[in-house]
């Protein structure tokens, strides 16, 4: 009975992690901040950073509202929560990063230009 207990209280804190990673990649995505987004959700910076931690539970109304701020179904943060492997890999962390820097350039003109050169680089993979 104390191994079940174990097993179902380790299983919600994975779950909790890995909604918790979800919304920490759909922040890193729009180029937010944890500031901001706590902010965005009324919350201080310690309980946003408690929730992509997984180390504090989100609720089922302040997970709506994340999703809502975020502009995503609340079903995002569980896509691929099932899968053999939760956490990203190389390539997750890389396109994240590509994503995160590039909300950060300022300039119209240059974010094109990145635009264009990834299209360009894609196209000379696939011919």
């Amino acid at each position: 009975m104390v191994d079940r207990v174990e097993t179902v209280s380790a299983s919600i804190q994975s779950v909790e992690k890995f909604v918790g990673q979800r919304i920490r990649e759909r922040r890193t995505m729009l180029g937010l901040t944890q500031q901001q987004l706590a902010e965005m959700i009324g919350v201080t910076y310690q309980q946003a950073h408690k929730y992509e931690r997984g180390i504090n539970r989100v609720s089922a109304g302040r997970l709506f509202e994340i999703a809502k701020v975020l502009g995503v179904d609340i079903g995002f943060f569980y896509e691929g929560l099932n899968s053999e492997d939760g956490r990203l890999n190389e390539r997750q962390r890389m396109c994240l990063d590509l994503a995160r820097n590039f909300t950060r350039i300022s300039n119209d003109r240059h974010q094109e230009a990145v635009s264009q050169l990834c299209r360009v680089l894609a196209d000379g993979v696939t011919h």
